[in-house]
Parts: C-alpha cells; sequence; structure tokens
C-alpha cells in the first residue's frame, strides 16, 4: 500500500510539472512511427493508376509491417508529436472519406491557374500548340462532368465549381479551344493595380513584404521601419513601373524591395544593433535613376 501510494504520489508531482512546463526542455526518449517508408514508396510514383482506382503507397503500407523507431526528444516536442499521433488515431477514415467525397461532389471548387500557358499562340496544328491543345482536351471532360478515379474512389465533378484564370498577354481567351471557352460562360476582366491598391497590399496583409523584410533584417540585429510616406512611395514606384513595362501585378512588389533593401541586407551582418527608418526621400534616391532609364527597369525592377 505505501508503494502504490508513493508512486502515486510520484506521479501526480510530475503531472503538476508538466503542467506547469517545468519538465518541457528535458529530453526523453519515445517510441513513434518510423515515416521512413513514405520517401521509398514514392519511387513507386501513382501515374498511370488513377484511372484503375489504385493507390500504390496505401497498398503497400498494408501488407507492410508498421515499423518504429526510437527519437530522443525534449518533452515539449514529444508532447506535440504524441497529441499528432493519438489524433490521427482517433479518425475513421471509412467515416471521413465517403463525407469528404460527397462535400467536394456539391460544393467543391477547382481554380485553375495560369490557363493562358496552355492556349495556342496562332499557330495551330504543329509546334507547341499540339501540346497545349491536348492539355485543354485533357482538361475537358472534367470540367464538362466526368468521374475522376482519386485515392479515396471515384469523385464525379458535374456540380464542382471550375473557376480559370489567366494574364492572356501572349495570347487571347479566343486562342483557347472552343468547346473550353464554352464551359467558361462568365468572363472578368481585372483592372491594373493601382498606387492604393499596393499600399494596402503592403499594409494590411498577414504577411506583407515590409514584415517580412522587417523580421528578416531582425535576425541580423538590424532593425528597420518604414515611414506612411515611404509605403506611399513605394506603391506608387510599382504602379508607374508596371505601367511602363510589362505589368506583373504584385510582384513588382518583390523586385523594388529587394532592389530598395539590397545594399542593407548585404551590410546587415556587420549593422547589428542599428535601426533605420527608410523614408520617402531616401526610396526616391535609391529607385529614382532606375525607374528613369527604361533599359535598367526592363532587367532590374
Amino acid at each position: 500500500i505505501d508503494l502504490d501510494q508513493a508512486e502515486a504520489r510520484t506521479r501526480e508531482i510530475l503531472l503538476q510539472k508538466l503542467r506547469a512546463g517545468t519538465l518541457d526542455d528535458r529530453e526523453v526518449d519515445i517510441t513513434v512511427r518510423d515515416t521512413g517508408n513514405a520517401s521509398i514508396m514514392q519511387v513507386f510514383s501513382n501515374a498511370g493508376m488513377e484511372e484503375m482506382g489504385i493507390n500504390l503507397q496505401e497498398v503497400f503500407g498494408r501488407i507492410l509491417p508498421q515499423r518504429t523507431k526510437q527519437r530522443k526528444v525534449s518533452v515539449r516536442e514529444a508532447r506535440s508529436i504524441l497529441e499528432q499521433e493519438e489524433l490521427m488515431n482517433l479518425i475513421d477514415m471509412e467515416i471521413v472519406t465517403p463525407r469528404a467525397v460527397e462535400r467536394v461532389e456539391n460544393a467543391g471548387i477547382v481554380f485553375l491557374d495560369e490557363i493562358d500557358k496552355i492556349a495556342g499562340r496562332g499557330s495551330p496544328g504543329h509546334g507547341p500548340d499540339v501540346s497545349r491543345e491536348g492539355v485543354q482536351r485533357d482538361i475537358l471532360p472534367i470540367v464538362e462532368g466526368s468521374t475522376v478515379m482519386t485515392k479515396y474512389g471515384p469523385v464525379r465533378t458535374d456540380h464542382i465549381l471550375f473557376i480559370a484564370a489567366g494574364a492572356f498577354h501572349m495570347s487571347k481567351v479566343s486562342d483557347l479551344i472552343p468547346e473550353l471557352q464554352g464551359r467558361f460562360p462568365i468572363r472578368v476582366e481585372l483592372s491594373s493595380l493601382k498606387a492604393s491598391d499596393f499600399t494596402r497590399i503592403l499594409t494590411e496583409t498577414e504577411n506583407s513584404l515590409l514584415k517580412q523584410y522587417t523580421a528578416l533584417l531582425e535576425t541580423e540585429g538590424v532593425h528597420v521601419d518604414f515611414t506612411d510616406d515611404a509605403v506611399t512611395t513605394i506603391a506608387g514606384i510599382a504602379q508607374r513601373v508596371n505601367e511602363q513595362s510589362e505589368d506583373i501585378g504584385a510582384r513588382r512588389l518583390h523586385t523594388i524591395m529587394e532592389y530598395l533593401l539590397e545594399d542593407i541586407s548585404f551590410s546587415a551582418p556587420s549593422r547589428s544593433g542599428e535601426s533605420i527608418t527608410l523614408t520617402a526621400e531616401m526610396v526616391q534616391e535609391r529607385l529614382a535613376d532606375i525607374i528613369e532609364d527604361q533599359d535598367l527597369t526592363r532587367y532590374i525592377l
């Protein structure tokens, strides 16, 4: 009885320490599933097996015994690993899979980005346009409505919403095959981004470029601030460059920010502890010459 009470008391003390987090940094040995088989199974690609409804990785996973391995991790990491394993054990795939398939069939949305890349460019019947048209004809039955075999079973696409988008700089919508054009009856043309849009992208998005570059330089001990005028100037320059050269939308901000902070990023390791405030004047001074020279703008920004 004394031993049982002592063991219960020890467990209670350990539980209190675990909840308090005082043991989070201590290392422990745990037994986890060995996921090494997954990378091996990738060699046996499922390419061409979709039509047969066969998922090789799942088949081999059932045949081969589940392997485990020992890992030495901190208590904090061990808790996360074991929680994920237990959560996976609680999921009944026989219930989840049919429900997921039903939701996809009745409320699914498929977004086809850069569809302009498979549009013909005025030379039908030969050259690269042959393969582009082949891709369009492969997509056509899926968009029209058909049964697609997946690793989770057959999925009907009759009621799935398909949305396609493309820049169509080098081609036109009419370069798509007529059958595919007819499957996208609603067409919307988006306007080019204005300076106000670029400003919102830089200031209102959760992971804006300003936050990313600020955090990146913080790793070197350099603190960077952008004044409101500096952000407005960057946005105005992005709009101007897009108007003067190819309009690549918000991607323009990447090249402008990279060139603007190039010198600071290069010298950051030797400037640890500094605080730098970027103003509109500094932005103009850094980018003015590049903007005026069209050749440099084309290749740098």
